[in-house]
């Protein structure tokens, strides 16, 4: 991969070009300090990350106020550089976030301030329905648009109906079969992404995301990609998330796979994507309608009709378990937290009264 800077510039040009606009502007203004320079990151890590201002590529450490706080930034952010390190993280207008599959672990920030999210599924014997369908949620809920884009095209022998297979799945999101072999499906992609709009690619492993973002950038990205393995699992080739600026001026945030797609609280998001089965549920007969065995539900009359997919019902009603699991776990975590100050006080009651 190359080292010279992508995003170098001498006029606000560079900055606009890589999707600073008045709000951002603003939420700078607020933050910062005469000398201070806003810069976005295009990566970031442990360490620190990298930046693009308007005048340089560079990396820099993020200040230890920042992280003592949990507030380092993430790939997209638009933060405030002073003195040689990033000290403040500018408010995020999006958020891909993932929750964690361990109880004790934050939700993880994928990326931050995008358009678009680019929900990538292969085709061919290894397309999921399901797995759409959940990352669909997650996409919902960043405040981005989903956009669905399925990944070798070639391989399937009616990529067609995998296509509207798809936009059931999806309504209200734009979708595309493409094939980085033979390039179907690139040109109407690349359209959807306007200049100086952002977009994240998010799909398990082998599922073509850095060839397809290398494509789109023609050729110019750099990112390193990997064949699919013979057991039909993809390498892990892309082993961080990175900003990349597309052909058409659009850029880019480039992802690992990934192996769980943990869901924070998306009720909300949840009736985004199934936003069909929603629809419906408006016309049950009862507000509280389980959709099981109920009279009157418009629901299960449709999935009796061939109207609504058993399975897709069936997810539906998955997703909306966990966000129950889910609201009880931090149920309990509110109880012990609660539990813990209440100790905390009263051994500091005993100590004050033995004084």
């Amino acid at each position: 991969m190359s080292n010279a800077p992508r995003f170098a510039g001498h006029s606000s040009e560079a900055l606009s070009a890589l999707g600073w606009d008045e709000s951002f502007s603003e939420s700078f203004a607020a933050l910062s300090a005469p000398g201070d320079v806003p810069a976005r990151v295009l990566r970031a890590d442990l360490g620190g990350c990298v930046v693009a201002s308007e005048e340089k590529e560079e990396r820099l450490p993020v200040s230890a106020r920042l992280r003592v706080k949990g507030l380092s930034p993430t790939t997209g952010d638009w933060v405030v550089v002073r003195g040689g390190e990033v000290v403040q993280v500018l408010e995020r207008r999006t958020a891909v976030v993932r929750a964690s599959t361990e109880e004790s672990r934050a939700p993880q920030v994928l990326a931050a301030n995008v358009e678009f999210v680019l929900v990538a599924e292969p085709l061919g014997e290894r397309w999921r329905p399901r797995r759409l369908e959940r990352l669909l949620v997650v996409a919902w809920q960043s405040g981005a648009l989903p956009v669905v884009v399925l990944t070798k095209a070639d391989r399937d022998e009616d990529p067609g109906q995998a296509v509207t297979a798809a936009r059931k799945l999806a309504p209200g999101a734009a979708v595309h079969a493409v094939s980085a072999r033979d390039g179907t499906g690139l040109a109407a992609l690349g359209e959807e992404l306007a200049p100086g709009t952002t977009a994240v690619i998010l799909g398990r492993s082998g599922a073509g995301k850095s060839t397809l973002a290398n494509l789109l950038a023609g050729g110019e990205a750099g990112l390193e990609v990997g064949d699919t393995r013979e057991d039909g699992k993809g390498r892990h080739t892309t082993v961080r998330r990175e900003l990349v600026r597309l052909a058409s001026g659009a850029l880019l945030i480039d992802t690992p796979g990934l192996r769980a797609i943990g869901l924070t609280d998306s009720v909300e998001a949840i009736a985004e994507a199934f936003s069909d089965v929603e629809e419906l549920a408006a016309s049950c007969r009862f507000n509280d309608c389980a959709h099981d065995s109920e009279p009157g539900c418009a629901v299960t009359a449709a999935v009796t009709v061939g109207d609504l997919a058993r399975d897709r019902l069936a997810s539906y009603r998955a997703l909306l378990r966990e966000q129950l699991r889910l609201a009880a776990r931090s149920d309990r975590r509110l109880r012990a937290a609660q539990a813990a100050e209440f100790r905390a006080r009263s051994r500091q009651l005993h100590r004050t009264e033995r004084r």
